[in-house]
């Protein structure tokens, strides 16, 4: 892993991690929890694009912020309407 990813991984779990709601990645066929880091690690080595789906409390808050972090590291990502 490079040290980018390995950044992008670390900084997208702190983030998602500081919100209540449910941050799931959907990446292909899986389902990962944002806030597992060993998830997000295989997710971000093995995939081009990303999709968000976030539920909860503070959710619009949880999408501006997680859609930032993809951004930053040049990772493709949408989120749930």
């Amino acid at each position: 892993m490079t040290l980018t990813l390995a950044q992008a991984v670390v900084e997208i779990n702190h983030t998602a991690s500081t919100f209540k709601s449910s941050i799931v990645i959907k990446t292909d066929e899986k389902l990962i929890d944002a806030k597992s880091m060993l998830g997000l690690s295989y997710s971000v080595l093995h995939s081009k694009a990303f999709h968000l789906e976030i539920h909860g409390p503070d959710e619009e808050t949880a999408k501006t912020a997680m859609t930032n972090v993809f951004w930053k590291y040049g990772l493709p990502v949408k989120v749930n309407e």
